[in-house]
């Protein structure tokens, strides 16, 4: 079963993730198929970046989110956006306007890099 879950990256004490599409079994920070984006938790507020064509395309093949990548979906929206193209409605459509919601959330320019 193919999942989307978080790998580790970041030194000791500094977590960053990135979302990466792996197969079950594979361990944490092992073996994947593709990143779809990156997790910064340790901004304010925490960065968020999906490639959301990337993710629907292999949620829609099956690859199951883990809880703390759905987490992120429901977050940012995609878990949303995702509902709605499964219904039918365009890609170009949701991927503009996830561009737009993400113009929208700008972070903290102190604590961002």
């Amino acid at each position: 079963m193919v999942r989307i879950r978080l790998r580790r990256t970041g030194f000791k004490g500094q977590p960053s993730y990135r979302l990466v599409v792996a197969d079950k079994e594979s361990p944490r920070d092992g073996r994947f198929l593709e990143i779809v984006g990156y997790y910064n938790p340790r901004t304010e507020p925490p960065t968020v970046h999906i490639k959301e064509d990337r993710l629907f395309d292999w949620m829609s093949k099956g690859a199951q989110p883990t809880e703390s990548v759905q987490k992120l979906l429901v977050m940012t929206g995609a878990a949303e956006r995702f509902q709605r193209f499964k219904k039918g409605e365009p890609l170009e459509v949701l991927l503009a306007e996830a561009e737009k919601a993400k113009a929208v959330r700008v972070a903290n320019p102190k604590t961002r890099k």
